[in-house]
């Protein structure tokens, strides 16, 4: 995996872009502004995906079979190894 140099803060980028929907829903800027607060929008959404992708990797990872195998179990799938 790519050294991180900055750890990313899910619950403060999420809190950050539900902020700023509210205050584009309400019409609080001119149009440029839209413009640029969309942009900023963008990479808070691109910053909040980038850590569910960690996280995500992150479990995978934990997931090991009893063994220590170090098998990798896709989230989306049950585990069918207990039969």
């Amino acid at each position: 995996m790519a050294s991180r140099t900055k750890k990313i803060d899910f619950e403060a980028n999420i809190s950050a872009l539900q902020e700023l929907v509210e205050k584009m829903e309400r019409g609080d800027f001119t149009l440029e502004e839209s413009v640029t607060q969309f942009e900023h929008g963008m990479t808070l959404a691109k910053n909040c995906q980038l850590a569910l992708r960690e996280a995500e990797v992150k479990v995978s990872q934990l997931m090991t079979s009893a063994q220590g195998d170090e098998k990798l179990v896709a989230l989306d799938e049950p585990d069918t190894d207990e039969a």
